[in-house]
């Protein structure tokens, strides 16, 4: 596994043994970024970015080897957090993140009451834990944390559905690539008539 793309293409990033830690493919992850991108590398800049379930951190650390300002990684595995944090150091990464040791709604609850937003949010929970993925979706189409362009992006199996409409947040594209699937989702305010 290793950095796509930006400051820190090419390096290496470690992973734990084992199927627990199931980390977003180089290709997936390059297919993400280049939906977002469009053809402009620089519409990640000054960018802030919520990794949920960020087992590795690496589509975090891609979002910061692109750009990115910030980067909280949310992760309640300490295992887990302890290789984003082994990852950063040895990529040098010494400041723009912040890793979260709790669970993605917790961490939710929390950038919301410290009035933190994010212009982008993924999420990637254990496929197998599919009520992980309505729970987190739910929780972040009612929260404060997105803005009117914030995009939130759920990877799940292609043969899972994780929903259309979360509160006030709409899917507006899914993109399948092998057995995964990417959901793109924005914040959408329904101005009642």
């Amino acid at each position: 596994m290793r950095v796509i793309a930006g400051e820190y293409r090419r390096r290496l990033l470690r992973s734990l043994p084992g199927l627990e830690i199931r980390p977003t493919s180089d290709r997936l992850r390059e297919t993400l970024f280049n939906v977002l991108c469009a053809g402009n590398p620089a519409a990640l800049a000054d960018s802030t970015w919520i990794d949920l379930y960020a087992g590795t951190g690496a589509v975090g650390i891609e979002a910061l080897s692109r750009g990115a300002r910030m980067v909280h990684f949310v992760e309640s595995s300490k295992a887990a957090a302890e290789v984003i944090a082994a990852n950063l150091k040895s990529l040098g990464i010494s400041g723009g993140f912040e890793i979260m040791k709790v669970d993605a709604v917790r961490a939710l609850r929390q950038l919301e009451a410290s009035e933190k937003s994010a212009d982008f949010v993924f999420l990637d929970p254990p496929y197998s834990m599919a009520e992980e993925y309505v729970k987190t979706l739910a929780a972040l189409g009612s929260a404060k944390i997105l803005r009117e362009q914030s995009v939130a992006i759920a990877e799940h199996e292609k043969r899972f559905d994780p929903g259309e409409v979360f509160g006030d947040m709409r899917r507006y594209r899914k993109l399948v690539q092998g057995d995964a699937a990417l959901s793109f989702y924005r914040f959408v305010k329904i101005v009642s008539e």
